[in-house]
């Protein structure tokens, strides 16, 4: 970005101040003409160096500034640096002291980046020291050994004159063996702000105060009531725990005017750990998580923190913008999860935290923007894209311009300051490190406020997930700027909508222009093939469910994860994690099964074949249809064609058997295919494949078993008649017998009661019937083969 060589709208100093700086200066002119005057005197191995020469390089002795207070005086103040040196080189220095030295004002930006980036150079070491009074001596310093300091010199003794930023450099001399003379052997620098009065048109500054984490929710419930969740780690219990990454930030960030942008992952993620919850233990197995009590904790901090602020909520799991732009839009459906991702944003936020957030504002990856990461950003509803200056690049303004951008279509950039918004990043855990973070991002500040006297509204979105010790160096220099004299807070909303400088850049970077470091570690195309694939099978499993809920919300959550930002640069964790949830869909998809079948055998004509459906979910399926198909119909149907299909629903934990009719039309091995289908017509499971025997009953055999009946019949016909016959002549023989024993004379039974015969009267006595010739019939049954008359 284009600057100033000079401030243009700084505020008028004292008069006093300036006669101090102008006298101070003018009373040093005789002492430098002396000092010019003065001969030389190195050693002869030094030829043309002076007593102050410095050594190039950073030097052999290590300077660390780890406090600065106050970080920005006020006339009256006493500044104290405090610190160590270390000796870091082979040969023990002596006669060594440590000073202050004030440089120059430094009038732009970037110049400030340049001294920043050469803090440690011992070369070209400017201004004289503050005086002897305000510095500490030492007598050697041992190779490798850490000595303490500390300097306290008043205001007025750096005779610190216009408004702005000035080096402060802490420097120290002294000599060694090889090289026995006074010379600079390490120096840190850094930034005294210098603005003791009320600017007279103060920066308005939005400070993002990010709540995002990795995730840690996996799509796996157990089957209990409250579909008790499992966590694929535990380590989200560390960074709530106190004195956790989490729990800094929002112990810090409560006392703070910032705007909260808070991922509804993590929120829902905690508050499940509220309750029972799961964590992986010795091998497949799983533990219950221990971590209610500071999860609880937790959350009731967060929602006293946002109580009265502005929050911003981020899609549900914070998807990476740029990859979904590069990489998925050409995955069909892939947009739709970045939809539903915001839609559930606002709820989920709204109930952990009771308050209503905006879902206005997309945030890629560290700003980064081109066409088609704007066109994704606004696909789900946000219309304003949180962008950095260092892709959104200025040209020919020498000041930095207000944050909001119109981009055409309706939709905003809100372009953050990248200087202020990445000072924090690094090691912030040593107190110099700290220290010198603090104090540039307060000389970033104040110079960007005193490069004209135009009202801007500047954002800063420093890094999605600070350490604790980032986090605890944001708020210290947060606390100074809020309580400085150039700059008041304002929230994201009202950045946003602040009135944009005509004559800031509008135009998005083009594709070319993408971060090629950014670049590199998106989520590849595999990653959302691998979510279309997983909602597919999703989206057959659901409309089986008699609740769809328990499964359709979990794994929603879990693929919106799929997505996040906080994969990036952990392609086989997110690898892992992506084939985790889909093998758990997996799992239970074939939950709901046919039963295997052996070979069936089908004597007849027609029979009925049972086909089982297992469920082993603890929840009923319905709106299935099980279709049993024959491959050779000519020699069996189903239900009179080659397939039919019946309903079947199912209760948790459950089987049942569904019947079918067949018929067979030949003999031999037909074979069946069983297979399950949803009432759309997609197929479901894998299906099950049998053979049915079939045995036909032909002609001739019906013939030979009617024969054998039929002669059963005879038979029986033939032995009642004889039996019949039997009795008939059993009946004749005694009714013959009687006849005969009353014809008998010596009968006394009889004799007196047969009629005498008179030969003059009467018929004439005829003669007796013939005797049969045939004797009586047999009534035993007939023999084998005996001809049976009817």
């Amino acid at each position: 970005m284009a600057e100033a060589a000079d401030f243009q709208g700084t505020s008028p100093s004292p008069a006093r101040r300036w006669l101090r700086r102008t006298g101070a200066l003018l009373a040093g002119v005789p002492l430098l003409t002396g000092l010019v005057q003065l001969p030389a005197a190195p050693p002869a191995d030094a030829a043309g160096a002076d007593a102050t020469q410095a050594a190039s390089g950073a030097g052999s002795v290590s300077v660390s500034v780890d406090t600065l207070t106050p970080a920005v005086p006020t006339e009256d103040d006493t500044v104290t640096v405090s610190g160590t040196v270390t000796n870091k080189g082979r040969q023990t220095v002596t006669d060594a002291h440590v000073g202050l030295r004030v440089g120059p004002l430094l009038n732009t930006r970037s110049g400030i980046d340049s001294v920043a980036k050469n803090s440690t150079d011992v070369q070209n070491v400017f201004g004289s020291e503050v005086g002897d009074k305000y510095a500490e001596e030492f007598d050697k310093l041992t190779p490798g050994i850490s000595q303490p300091f500390s300097i306290s010199v008043p205001v007025d003794k750096l005779d610190l004159g216009q408004d702005g930023v000035y080096q402060l450099a802490v420097a120290l001399s002294g000599e060694t063996s090889a090289q026995p003379w006074p010379q600079t052997l390490g120096v840190q620098r850094t930034f005294l702000p210098w603005q003791p009065d009320d600017a007279g048109t103060k920066t308005k500054t939005t400070f993002m105060w990010p709540l995002v984490s990795t995730s840690h929710m996996t799509a796996e419930t157990r089957s209990d009531e409250q579909q008790t969740p499992v966590f694929h780690d535990d380590d989200l219990a560390k960074e709530i725990s106190p004195g956790g990454r989490l729990d800094r930030m929002v112990a810090l960030g409560k006392d703070l005017d910032v705007t909260w942008v808070i991922d509804p992952d993590l929120l829902a993620s905690v508050e499940a750990m509220t309750d029972r919850y799961e964590v992986p233990g010795e091998g497949d197995d799983t533990v219950v998580g221990g971590h209610q009590a500071v999860a609880k904790h937790w959350l009731t901090q967060v929602q006293e923190a946002v109580a009265d602020k502005e929050v911003v909520a981020l899609p549900f799991g914070d998807p990476d913008l740029a990859s979904l732009a590069h990489n998925g839009t050409s995955v069909s459906g892939s947009l739709s999860h970045l939809k539903e991702a915001t839609d559930v944003a606002s709820s989920t936020v709204d109930a952990i935290l009771h308050v209503k957030p905006s879902t206005d504002f997309a945030w890629p990856v560290d700003g980064a923007v081109d066409p088609s990461i704007v066109k994704v950003a606004t696909s789900a509803g946000a219309d304003k894209v949180i962008a950095r200056s260092d892709t959104f690049e200025e040209t020919g303004l020498s000041y930095t311009p207000s944050a909001p951008r119109p981009i055409g279509g309706g939709t905003t950039a809100v372009v953050a300051d990248a200087r202020l918004s990445t000072v924090f990043q690094g090691d912030m855990s040593k107190a110099s490190a700290s220290t010198l973070a603090v104090q540039r991002f307060l000389a970033q500040s104040l110079a960007l406020g005193l490069q004209t006297g135009k009202q801007r509204s500047v954002v800063v979105a420093p890094q999605r997930t600070p350490s604790a010790s980032q986090a605890r160096t944001m708020a210290e220099a947060l606390t100074i700027l809020q309580d400085g004299t150039w700059s008041e807070p304002e929230g994201l909303v009202a950045a946003a909508k602040a009135q944009p400088d005509p004559a800031a850049t509008t135009k998005v970077p083009s594709a070319s222009a993408y971060p090629s470091s950014l670049r590199k570690h998106e989520l590849p195309r595999t990653t959302f093939e691998q979510i279309a694939r997983t909602q597919a099978k999703l989206d057959k499993f659901k409309v089986i469910l008699s609740d769809q809920s328990r499964v359709v919300t979990p794994f929603g959550r879990a693929l919106n994860r799929e997505m996040s930002v906080s994969w990036r640069g952990r392609q086989s964790e997110a690898a892992i994690y992506r084939s985790g949830v889909e093998a758990y869909l997996d799992t239970l998809i074939g939950q709901v099964r046919l039963i295997d079948k052996s070979e069936t055998k089908l004597s007849g004509r027609s029979a009925t074949i049972p086909v089982t459906v297992q469920n082993n979910l603890v929840q009923g399926v319905e709106h299935l249809v099980l279709r049993l198909t024959s491959t050779n119909p000519t020699r069996l149907e189903i239900d009179g064609d080659a397939y039919t299909e019946q309903p079947v629903a199912v209760s948790g934990g459950h089987s049942q058997s569904v019947k079918f009719t067949t018929s067979a039309n030949a003999n031999g091995r037909a074979t069946v295919v069983a297979q399950l289908y949803t009432q759309d017509g997609q197929k479901y499971g894998e299906p099950v494949t049998f053979d049915v025997k079939v045995t036909e009953i032909t002609a001739t055999v019906m013939l030979v078993i009617g024969g054998g009946v039929l002669l059963l019949v005879l038979a029986g016909f033939r032995m009642y008649t004889q039996r019949k016959r039997a009795a008939a002549r059993e009946a004749q023989e005694r009714d013959h017998e009687a006849d005969e024993d009353a014809d008998d004379p010596q009968n006394p039974e009889t004799a007196g009661e047969r009629p005498t015969q008179d030969s003059g009267a009467g018929d004439p006595e005829q003669p007796s019937d013939p005797a049969p010739d045939t004797a009586p019939g047999n009534a035993d049954p007939s023999g084998t083969g005996e001809r049976v008359d009817r």
